[in-house]
């Protein structure tokens, strides 16, 4: 038996790589990525549409590299994805800094310092196209001079790298407006690195804070659980996957209602509540995939405020089929297993967080505006009979006024505007009208105008019992503080 040696041909098998289908956003993410991985603290991201040649350049503060080391790192596949790698490297398959890069320009190079030494590479297709062959350019030092950021960024640092992207094909192909789109295109990608690498961001505990400007300016951490105004679900649960922990976090958004503009702007706006609603799994505290269920739950308004975070180690990237761009990954039957359950809770603690808005300061078995009904087709809402206001208003009409009452509540409840709710609610519009703090003044002025009617009746402290009970006046503290204070007072 002989075997045939077959090298792939340089031009096609690069060209092909470009079509992995890396978005400017993940391919800048995934040389932030080598950055963290270099143990650098800041990240300079310049790009120019205005110069002779636009281009786009990363800069790190890392350890650098020296010659073995950019030769190994300009390789095609320079690293098996079955090597057991360092806990916080985030590459996978050796691949990323040439596929991501190529994926938007034809011509890459890396500089990079270590220990004073200054070593250059360029992949640029072209040539290949020329030679026909796997020819990495190594750069001499007056070479260097003229390549953008390299005299202002790189020189004055002991150490670090930098990467240029130019002709930018695939960036810029068919724009009459270049300045534009590439303004607009680089807002994208700050967005995206600002939640992708919000831990890093935030300066989370266990990981180096990662300072990271676009043209100067800074990124900003986009923190898609708003720790410190949700409510914390779960916390952290961990289990071991062959013998590596794997922990989870949920945690429950506030109400739509309760959001300020700029939160509901960070996450997402109208349409981000319910897309981007389910797990954020991350690796090395690095966001690889949001916004989904695994098909364990379905999207839902009931579910849009349910967020599950899952910490996983590099350790266990053959387990969740990660890809190249590291933008999908499935989780595996073991780990499927455990996050069903949290799932089932924490869809079930978001309904509630839509059904009962207020907190309730006494038991749910109080008298509520609304009683629901099963029915044998699902269910209806009625207007509670029972009601204290109601009751009172009763006891204030004769018969034919009763009637009158009675056939206007059925016609109210009848007539429901619930499919034009349910739309109001898919577009994050203020259903309750009213603002939080109007309404609890509203409820004050009823329940004082009941308290003056009631003064001298004999029944005074039952009633004080049942309003104590009853919507909306138990949905707010100060309401039940007076009525028990007037119930104190006899």
């Amino acid at each position: 038996m002989n075997t045939i040696n077959m090298p792939p041909f340089a031009p096609v098998l690069m060209e092909s790589t470009r079509a992995m289908g890396y978005s400017l956003e993940a391919a800048v993410a995934d040389i932030i990525d080598n950055s963290i991985a270099a143990k650098a603290d800041t990240v300079q991201i310049q790009f120019s549409p205005y110069t002779a040649v636009p281009y786009v350049s990363i800069l790190d503060n890392g350890i650098g590299m020296n010659q073995k080391e950019i030769n190994d790192a300009m390789r095609y596949g320079s690293q098996s994805s079955l090597n057991e790698r360092d806990s916080n490297d985030l590459g996978r398959f050796g691949l990323g800094l040439k596929t991501a890069s190529l994926s938007q320009c034809r011509c890459l190079t890396v500089i990079s310092k270590q220990d004073q030494i200054v070593e250059a590479r360029r992949w640029d297709l072209d040539e290949i196209y020329k030679q026909e062959s796997w020819a990495l350019i190594s750069l001499d030092p007056e070479d260097l001079l003229i390549i953008p950021q390299y005299q202002e960024q790189l020189k004055p640092l002991k150490h670090g790298t930098l990467v240029i992207w130019e002709n930018l094909d695939r960036m810029l192909k068919g724009t009459a407006t270049p300045d534009k789109l590439m303004n607009k295109q680089m807002d994208y990608v700050r967005d995206h690195l600002a939640l992708v690498f919000h831990r890093y961001l935030a300066g989370e505990a266990g990981i180096t804070k990662l300072r990271l400007t676009i043209n100067g300016l800074a990124v900003e951490p986009k923190d898609p659980f708003l720790i410190g105004r949700s409510t914390v679900f779960q916390a952290d649960e961990r289990f071991n996957i062959e013998g590596h922990p794997v922990y989870v976090s949920a945690f429950m958004l506030p109400h739509v209602s309760a959001l300020t503009k700029k939160e509901k702007a960070a996450l997402g706006g109208t349409e981000g509540l319910t897309k981007d609603q389910g797990f954020y799994v991350y690796r090395n505290k690095r966001l690889l995939v949001w916004g989904t269920w695994f098909r364990m739950h379905r999207k839902d308004e009931l579910s849009k405020l349910a967020r599950i975070r899952v910490d996983v180690p590099n350790a266990l990237d053959h387990l969740w089929t990660l890809d190249i761009r590291k933008s999908t990954a499935v989780p595996p039957d073991v780990i499927k297993k455990n996050l069903s359950r949290i799932v089932a809770r924490i869809s079930e603690g978001s309904k509630r967080a839509w059904t009962f808005r207020g907190k309730r300061e006494v038991s749910d078995d109080g008298s509520h505006l609304w009683s629901k009904t099963k029915i044998r087709d699902g269910v209806v809402y009625n207007l509670n009979r029972e009601h204290l206001l109601l009751k009172l208003l009763s006891e204030t009409l004769d018969s034919e006024q009763k009637k009158l009452l009675e056939n206007y509540l059925r016609l109210a409840e009848g007539n429901l505007p619930l499919n034009q709710l349910y739309v109001d609610l898919n577009n994050e519009e203020q259903v309750n009208v009213r603002k939080e703090k109007d309404a609890e003044t509203e409820a004050m002025e009823t329940a004082m105008t009941i308290l003056a009617n009631i003064a001298g009746d004999p029944a005074r402290d039952m009633q004080i019992q049942l309003m104590m009970q009853t919507d909306p006046f138990c949905n707010y503290r100060k309401i039940v503080d007076m009525l028990a204070k007037e119930l104190g007072n006899g």
